[in-house]
């Protein structure tokens, strides 16, 4: 009996693991057609991006650095969905945690590098959370969903980031023209341990983190509880309004952690635009991840690669970067069309647990 169950577990893993796979295989296929009838040899644009990404140790850690923003970005979809909400304000999240982050690191200039990097990682960590819990709490006491109320949210980031980093932010040196922050100190700059990107080496904490309070805890349940079915919660005694504020601040300091990292360890300034897409992306990745801690740090590293190869791509080939998000597009859409995936390898899906996403439009819980 404990063999079978054994290898049942091995066949679902198994299967969990095939549709993403699948889906970047078929979408790497369409890609080379496209490439094809541009003109394009699809072997040899493939070789240079692989070559950008993984061609050497710069390049690696370079594709481990455009991955990190990326996983706590899925990080922060993937803890929503668990709880039937889909967070699409981590875009407006993550710029509060990057212009937090900058202006902890350029307001402080004498502070000990032990005390700056941590203090400006939670102001972004915490602009994040606050910004989510505005959202969570609207859901839970109005209805509001979380969708429009994101989308919504996202724009007044935008306006209010933008703002900041062109009034009482902006870069006042001589010679700035455009709209940014001063440089951040160096002591809070995040730098790379034997190579390895700091910021990555803290995602990965974080991915464990998340994971664990999935596995082991009370909190963990009651927000997959919630997930399952409302309902079904409420029947439980689970505090459903607390539940759900709970998980858009913690789905938000993930996000804000993102732009912190992004800020510290990359820009070294809160720049308007340099951000715009990573919230956005942390959706595909949770999705190509299937929603799993674990799953999503390949799938972020998949798509850093493709950033980062970009560049020698395009010089090599003459390809344009755009194809790059083509690609990032057709992964999406095989990963999310389970029943495509299905018709062309009969059996590939098998059974898998359907998140519920939220309560609909205006159920309040």
């Amino acid at each position: 009996m404990y063999k079978i169950e054994n290898a049942n577990t091995i066949i679902r893993s198994f299967k969990s693991v095939a549709v993403p796979v699948v889906s970047v295989l078929l979408a790497a296929a369409a890609g080379a057609v496209i490439l094809a009838i541009s003109g394009t040899d699809p072997v040899e644009a493939y070789t240079a991006l692989l070559k950008g990404a993984f061609g050497d140790f710069p390049s690696f850690s370079r594709t481990l650095e455009k991955a990190t923003p990326l996983i706590l970005n899925g990080l922060a979809v993937a803890l929503a969905l668990k709880a039937g909400l889909f967070n699409i304000g981590t875009q407006g999240q993550l710029l509060f945690g990057a212009l937090a982050s900058a202006a902890v690191g350029f307001s402080f200039q004498n502070l000990p590098p032990l005390i700056h990097i941590p203090f400006a990682m939670i102001a972004g960590i915490a602009a994040g959370g606050l910004y989510g819990v505005i959202q969570g709490a609207l859901k839970a006491y109005t209805g509001a969903h979380e969708v429009i109320t994101g989308i919504m949210f996202n724009y007044i980031a935008i306006n209010i980031t933008d703002y900041l980093a062109n009034g009482p932010f902006r870069d006042t040196s001589s010679g700035n023209i455009i709209a940014r922050t001063s440089l951040i100190s160096e002591t809070s700059y995040l730098s790379n341990v034997m190579g390895i990107p700091a910021g990555f080496l803290i995602c990965l904490i974080a991915a464990a983190a998340v994971w664990w309070i999935f596995k082991s805890t009370v909190i963990g349940f009651e927000i997959r509880t919630v997930g399952s079915g409302i309902n079904a919660a409420r029947y439980s005694g689970i505090r459903i309004k607390g539940i759900l504020i709970f998980t858009m601040l913690t789905s938000g300091a993930l996000a804000g952690l993102g732009g912190a990292i992004e800020t510290q360890g990359i820009v070294h300034r809160f720049q308007p635009g340099f951000n715009i897409g990573l919230g956005f992306e942390g959706i595909t990745i949770a999705l190509l991840g299937r929603v799993h801690p674990f799953g999503i740090i390949p799938a972020a590293i998949l798509f850093g690669a493709m950033k980062s190869g970009a560049g020698l791509m395009q010089f090599t080939v003459d390809v344009k970067t755009e194809i790059i998000d083509v690609i990032q597009a057709l992964i999406l859409f095989f990963v999310a069309a389970d029943l495509l995936v299905e018709r062309i390898i009969p059996g590939i899906t098998g059974k898998r647990e359907r998140m519920m996403l939220s309560t609909g439009w205006g159920g309040q819980a």
